[in-house]
């Protein structure tokens, strides 16, 4: 039995110094040490030797086993050492090669220019405020002073919900919760989505985006409209800009006028942008109705204001000279790596 042990012990250590890797030390333990290895079945046969030789085998078995332990130690050890030796020599970096360029985004065009608006406009005083888009009859059409037979009640123009709310066709509503909210002196911009049924083309969108602003104060008049106007066209499109007021109609404005601005394409002289004309149309503006004060608890008899309203997609489109407002929205990488 001395000599099985010891046999034992030769084999079990030459196979693990002959060991490639961590798996075959695993499989030596096993064929060895394990609960049905070599010398736990040589141990197991104790029981027919004397009482004599019991000790003398046991301690030697156990020497054995301790001897076998501690080689499988030492060759786990080096095999590990060697491992990650060669996963670190895989691993080493060139550190004279070039470095990766990383690819940076950009601001979208009409972020562009909606920062570059409020920019503009706080600089002349005004507050940013905000709304909802899905919207009550009253804040969208009524309180704005649009009667029930208006042309902008039309289903093909508005986009209704349930329970008398609507998608906001203008930012307007916000105005009149601010009003309604706050004494004047007022002096807001309103930016954000509004949605409105129309056909998809080159220059319409079921969603774009629209910019309202409004003044309240005592002795507000149009002078005071065009000098904030002007001045808006000019910081957006240069200081060579001409500007071009018209009449038109609003139920919520009383006069109203529709602003042009010189077709920045031609400088006036008429081109294929501007349809030959010289002017390009950017928003509609005019004195705030009295009823619109009215409603919202503002003595039309003690304060006047002005309220305009700005397509953000008009003014980007033109202001950058992209023929089609689609491209705003198709998140095509071609087109928007230009900005």
């Amino acid at each position: 039995m001395k000599q099985q042990l010891e046999q034992i012990k030769n084999q079990a250590i030459e196979e693990l110094k002959s060991a490639a890797d961590l798996k075959a030390v695993d499989d030596v333990r096993v064929k060895y040490l394990g609960k049905k290895g070599e010398l736990t079945a040589i141990l197991k046969q104790m029981g027919g030797l004397s009482p004599e030789e019991r000790p003398i085998v046991g301690q030697l078995a156990n020497k054995i086993r301790a001897e076998i332990e501690e080689t499988l130690t030492e060759t786990l050890a080096t095999l590990k050492d060697k491992e990650t030796e060669q996963r670190l020599a895989a691993e080493t970096l060139d550190i004279t090669m070039p470095g990766k360029k990383t690819a940076e985004g950009g601001l979208h065009p009409l972020s562009i220019v909606l920062d570059d608006m409020i920019d503009i406009f706080r600089s002349m005083g005004f507050d940013i405020v905000d709304g909802p888009e899905v919207e009550t009859d009253y804040y969208n059409f009524e309180a704005l002073n649009v009667p029930a037979d208006h042309p902008a009640r039309d289903m093909q123009d508005t986009f209704y919900l349930a329970e008398g709310l609507l998608l906001r066709t203008q930012t307007s509503a916000a105005q009149i919760r601010t009003m309604e909210t706050r004494k004047p002196p007022i002096r807001i911009l309103c930016p954000g989505r509004v949605y409105r049924a129309d056909e998809v083309d080159a220059t319409h969108s079921p969603v774009f985006h629209q910019i309202e602003g409004l003044v309240v104060d005592k002795g507000i008049t149009m002078c005071d409209l065009k000098g904030v106007l002007e001045q808006f066209a000019r910081e957006i499109y240069g200081p060579e800009t001409k500007v071009k007021f018209r009449p038109s109609f609003f139920p919520f404005t009383e006069p109203s006028v529709e602003v042009d601005v010189s077709c920045s394409e031609c400088g006036g002289v008429g081109c294929r942008v501007c349809k030959g004309s010289g002017w390009i149309e950017i928003l509609g503006a005019g004195m705030v109705h009295p009823r619109v004060l009215s409603a919202c608890g503002i003595d039309p008899e003690e304060y006047s204001g002005f309220a305009f309203g700005i397509g953000l997609d008009r003014i980007t489109t033109t202001r950058y000279k992209i023929s089609d407002i689609r491209n705003l929205f198709e998140n095509d990488l071609r087109f928007l790596e230009q900005f």
